[in-house]
């Protein structure tokens, strides 16, 4: 044991925290050469440019214990970086990921946390012990030589021009085949980059009602003003359009949907966004991928509602976090959290909203406008649904790992068979209230659940996936209001098969499904009129930019699955 002895000694030295230091820092980026998705020059560069910058620094100071606590917010970028890592197998800390810390509901986090132990634990072994050691290394009178520092600064300086001569190299040959840019590729560059870009994003959430106060839709009603109307927005929460029977699943997912009639399903629906946050505000508002902006100055589809004449009702199984979802529920004229004043851990299920819907039947209306934001199949997935309606077996494990994927998947499924349920007693509600009614329901995007040798898991990955943009949309009529307005039922169905992306396409279809004329209801998006054109579809990246499919990193295993369920995206590009 003297050998081990003799390495502590000296790793214990200033010298030995010197070179343990060095390789803390730079540890995220080498995990991020074996990850990362580019040529070999751009990872050169991505080791050796900020090891010598880092190299660098410890060569100004004589106590290294000193230079690595200066550089802390590095080291909890390197932590936060390997976390990820393990959460999702590749990418670099997102502007979503920042905003998901604070975004995150407590118990959300909680679940998430408990199933990141192992990454974790990595992190607690490597950064905790560097940074006790470093406060042991200032406390020590032993400093480090000038003569040292000047030899290491000379390392430094050549190791960092190499890194700057590799860079100018990436930007100057991997052109056009490869768009190498810093403030992407580069970490922790890319990270603090991402970290600015978030800062700003919320400053422009926390500025809405300012750039949005003299926003109106100037939105009037088609029909007659004393006709009864009730149209309700089902928001479905982590929902994958693969575990649904309707979309051709083999396990019996939808027992209740499949038997209601005047049920519209689309088999072609993709998500703009694989994040809560970005996703419900775009379905919410005539904001989109390409018009991303407009979440910054314009209301909701609720107020459109309301400026014709709608009473309307939000009702959330979400806790509120001060983002635009809260903006645009508390735009109606009745608000309802589910869990408002409840226990953090507190769980509630989804068929509570069913109730806070009977309810408001109850009251009276004339034209009423309800949206719903249900918890669906959010993980922790067993806690989404009651044990009395556990139909697939095992369900019962909770630990996010690939052994337990049956169990995971049975969970998961039971979620569906739940909001199964609650979708089918909601349009039973509707359809004994015998007036024109209709019911829109998409998810706001889907899930990994280790179903392929990526074994990816959850959502709101800087990559996404298959499984995390095809989501299900349905929507649902009342014989009323088939009888009233046929022509607008026959045009639904004849769009029935088109690809459709949600966040695009839900505002302007419930518009047109409502009666409702506005300047800012573009036909051409609606699925109710005979003008929808089938335009190319994009997704809303981490830096709030449209991208095509090919563009988001999506992997062969993605387009695979995009064959298998009909998925339409340009192939040519692939």
């Amino acid at each position: 044991m003297k050998w081990l002895n003799t390495i502590f000694h000296k790793i214990g030295t200033q010298k030995g925290l010197f070179y343990l230091f060095l390789g803390v820092l730079i540890l995220p980026n080498v995990f991020l050469f074996f990850t990362e998705s580019m040529p070999i020059l751009a990872k050169l560069v991505n080791i050796i440019l900020p090891l010598g910058v880092y190299w660098f620094v410890f060569s100004l100071i004589k106590k290294p214990g000193k230079s690595f606590w200066a550089l802390f917010l590095f080291v909890f970028f390197g932590a936060f970086q390997i976390v990820l890592l393990y959460l999702f197998g590749e990418a670099i800390i997102a502007v979503d990921m920042f905003l998901n810390l604070i975004n995150t509901n407590p118990n959300e986090a909680f679940e998430l946390l408990n199933n990141l132990w192992p990454g974790m634990v990595f992190v607690i072994i490597v950064y905790v012990p560097s940074l006790i050691l470093a406060i042991q290394s200032i406390r020590k009178k032993e400093t480090l030589s000038t003569s040292f520092l000047k030899k290491q600064r000379k390392w430094a300086l050549s190791c960092t021009s190499a890194g700057i001569a590799l860079l100018i190299a990436t930007y100057t040959t991997l052109q056009p085949q490869y768009k190498y840019e810093a403030k992407v590729d580069l970490f922790p560059v890319n990270v603090c980059y991402n970290a600015v870009l978030a800062v700003e994003r919320k400053m422009q959430v926390d500025n809405y009602y300012t750039t949005s106060e003299d926003f109106q839709f100037h939105a009037t009603t088609q029909r007659n003003p004393e006709e009864k109307e009730v149209y309700i927005f089902v928001i479905g929460e982590t929902g994958r359009a693969l575990n649904w029977s309707l979309y051709g699943y083999d396990k019996p997912t939808n027992p209740c949907l499949e038997q209601i009639d005047n049920l519209l399903v689309f088999p072609d629906a993709i998500t703009e966004s694989n994040t809560t946050h970005k996703s419900v505000p775009l379905l919410l508002s005539a904001a989109s991928a390409q018009n991303y902006s407009a979440v910054y100055k314009q209301k909701s589809i609720v107020t459109a509602f309301k400026e014709a004449g709608f009473e309307t009702l939000y009702c959330s199984n979400h806790r509120g976090n001060n983002s635009y979802i809260d903006f645009y529920a508390a735009e109606a004229d009745e608000t309802i959290y589910l869990k408002s004043g409840l226990p953090p851990t507190a769980n509630v299920y989804d068929l509570e909203l069913e109730k806070k819907v009977k309810e408001r039947l109850a009251k009276g209306y004339n034209k009423l406008f309800i949206v719903l934001h249900s918890y669906g199949s959010h993980f922790n997935y067993l806690e989404r649904y009651p044990n009395s309606d556990a139909f697939f077996h095992p369900d019962n494990e909770t630990r996010a790992t690939p052994k337990n994927k049956e169990s995971l998947h049975n969970a998961y499924d039971n979620t569906i068979r739940y909001t199964d349920m609650f979708l089918a007693r909601l349009i039973d509600t509707l359809s004994k209230e015998d007036v024109s009614s209709a019911l829109l329901y998409t998810s706001d995007h889907g899930e990994d659940i280790f179903d392929d040798k990526r074994n990816l898991f959850l959502h709101a990955s800087p990559v996404p996936s298959y499984y995390q943009l095809h989501v299900p949309f349905l929507i649902w009529m009342s014989n009323e209001y088939k009888e009233q307005n046929n022509s607008i039922f026959e045009m639904i169905k004849q769009n029935q098969k088109q690809p459709i992306s949600t966040n695009l396409n839900t505002f302007h279809t419930l518009l047109s499904i409502g009666g409702i004329n506005t300047p800012f209801l573009e036909s051409d998006y609606s699925l109710a009129t005979e003008l929808y054109n089938v335009t190319t579809r994009y997704y809303l990246n981490d830096h709030c930019k449209p991208k095509t499919l090919d563009q988001i990193g999506l992997k062969k295993l993605d387009f695979e699955m995009f064959d298998k369920m009909s998925i339409h995206y340009n192939k040519s590009s692939n």
